[in-house]
């Protein structure tokens, strides 16, 4: 009996039950016969709608983890690149799907590769700034603020998108860096470890002079600039026995190398002002010419004047 019953429910399941699911799912319009049918029914466009569900779901998780640490500009900038894969995604189950259905997807495969070979090199650059970009963003080695150097330029990072960096200049210009710039040339980041940096000023005093006269001037104008600071203390470099000069660096710290010009300009005047109280001269290059008079030309006149004469 107990075999009986168990054997009823089965058949009750596969026919009944499974049979009438099987059938609302088999209902649907199908076209032409054999091989190159197409079949569109309510199972498939179940199937269709699960993956795209599916698909923004599992997305959504992979955009939530990657972007849970990040600042809400960031966000927002890989907000796009998400949607990007999700149509991407979507594409790709629309293909499944149609192929599913019995439709031929190879010639639009095909199609579809060429065109996104052609695509690939004819974007490369800018698939290279949006890598770029992803890049800055996620290790965070540039950030709004930084004081940077490229291509001999130097600015002040204002903003960063997926594509490009903006930054302003000393002069007040704007430059637009594209984001593989970071990623493929040497770029120098004053301000990554914290805001001081070192800067120097260069100068050349005759040979002659009081070389402790002159180290204490150099110290004694850096410490009294209000843009210098005190600690890390400024120090003086004898650099070298120079051609014409005896070639002397001050060193010393600022909290702002966006202004470094003008600090340095200020400390030039200052030194320029003291050299002259002190009468310590900062000597230019000088050359000795020599003019030499060769004895076979002079000779040849004196020949040609005696000829002359005795004609």
């Amino acid at each position: 009996m107990i075999q009986e019953s168990t054997e009823t429910i089965k058949e009750i399941i596969e026919d009944d039950i499974w049979g009438t699911i099987k059938k609302f799912l088999d209902l649907g319009y199908y076209f032409g016969e054999g091989e190159k049918s197409i079949h569109i029914t309510v199972g498939l466009l179940l199937l269709i709608i699960i993956a795209f569900l599916l698909t923004s779901t599992i997305l959504q998780a992979i955009r939530r983890f990657f972007t849970r640490k990040m600042e809400v500009d960031d966000k927002l900038k890989f907000i796009s690149i998400f949607k990007f894969i999700k149509y991407l995604v979507y594409v790709i189950v629309i293909l499944f799907t149609m192929s599913a259905a019995g439709i031929d997807i190879t010639i639009l495969i095909t199609a579809s590769a060429a065109l996104f070979v052609g695509l690939g090199l004819a974007l490369q650059e800018i698939f290279q700034d949006v890598i770029g970009g992803i890049f800055i963003i996620i290790d965070k080695s540039l950030r709004l603020g930084d004081i940077i150097e490229i291509d001999n330029k130097v600015g002040k990072v204002f903003e960063i998108k997926l594509r490009t960096t903006r930054a302003i200049t000393r002069d007040d210009k704007v430059v637009i860096i594209p984001n593989h710039k970071f990623i493929s040339d040497i770029v120098y980041n004053y301000t990554q470890n914290h805001k001081t940096t070192r800067e120097l000023v260069r100068v050349g005093v005759a040979y002659g002079s009081d070389i402790e006269l002159v180290t204490a001037i150099l110290l004694d104008v850096v410490k009294s600039q209000n843009t210098i600071l005190k600690s890390p203390k400024p120090f003086v470099i004898f650099e070298d026995f120079g051609d014409s000069a005896l070639v002397f660096a001050v060193n010393f710290y600022i909290s702002d190398s966006f202004t470094d010009p003008r600090v340095k300009s200020e400390v030039r005047y200052k030194i320029d002002a003291e050299f002259r109280k002190h009468k310590i001269s900062i000597p230019f290059p000088q050359r000795d010419v020599h003019l030499f008079q060769q004895s076979s030309i002079q000779y040849g006149k004196e020949s040609n004047a005696g000829n002359n004469e005795k004609a």
